[in-house]
């Protein structure tokens, strides 16, 4: 049908024109613009100061201290970027990353990162999510398949219940087929990117292994793994343990090289 000629065309046009190339090689469909999302996250971490209680400042000072050791072995384009953390009084093992550089660190997170080496492996991680733009892939992601959808449901006609209930359908096979996947797939990459940035700053790359041992062993039901936004615990575990000969040869290369962090827990 001619309608799908032409939505084949501008989809094809969209991807050559909006495609880059994360720090793992892997390539990725980016529609937004830097700049308007950096802005976004600016305003939403400010939100979050507002809305969060903050730790206490010795809590601050050792986020801070891993955060800075691992800013300082980037690239001088993404060292010199406003990078922004803090600890939040939050019993949740979470933490966040925004584009722009801003990252959120709870509480309850720092009660299962044993030391300042697990700890960087969290930090690694959600330094890793802004490096390699994964809000912004998000978006475009949900974007273009959103536009999909809508140029289906109104070239084939897809009107009333028949119609709406085939359209939901779809929907949820993008939820589950393609939108669910990338993030997983994110999820992924940080880590990997992650891993490999604790080791270049001298944090020992195998505590990232026992902070998900840690993880697992607090327990709680988890959906499946094909239902769920992020990789089980086991499989981030495999994913960690396939990159680790690389990272320990980063890891004594930084340590030889003077790289030493000290930032003791609280």
């Amino acid at each position: 049908m001619r309608w799908i000629r032409c939505a084949a065309v501008a989809t094809l046009a969209l991807t050559i024109t909006a495609c880059t190339t994360s720090p793992t090689g892997r390539q990725q469909l980016t529609l937004m613009s830097d700049a308007q999302l950096n802005q976004m996250g600016q305003e939403a971490f400010a939100q979050y100061q507002q809305d969060l209680p903050p730790a206490g400042q010795a809590q601050q000072r050792y986020a801070q201290c891993v955060a800075e050791a691992i800013v300082a072995v980037l690239p001088e384009q993404e060292r010199n970027q406003d990078w922004q953390i803090r600890v939040f009084e939050a019993e949740q093992a979470n933490a966040f990353a925004l584009p722009g550089g801003y990252m959120g660190v709870n509480t309850g997170l720092l009660d299962i990162a044993e030391n300042q080496d697990q700890l960087a492996s969290v930090i690694g991680h959600e330094i890793g999510h802004v490096l390699a733009r994964h809000a912004n892939e998000r978006v475009s992601t949900q974007t273009s398949t959103q536009l999909a959808l809508s140029v289906l449901s109104s070239a084939a006609g897809l009107e009333g219940p028949g119609g709406e209930q085939l359209m939901g359908a779809l929907g949820l096979g993008a939820q589950y087929g393609i939108l669910l996947p990338f993030s997983r797939r994110h999820e992924s990459e940080a880590d990997v990117i992650g891993l490999r940035l604790m080791a270049d700053a001298g944090f020992d790359p195998r505590a990232s292994v026992a902070l998900w041992e840690n993880m697992s062993a607090q327990g709680g039901a988890n959906p499946p793994e094909w239902m769920s936004t992020h990789p089980s615990h086991g499989q981030r575990m495999q994913g960690l343990q396939a990159e680790m000969d690389n990272a320990l040869a980063r890891y004594e290369q930084a340590r030889q090289a003077g790289r030493q962090p000290n930032c003791p827990r609280p």
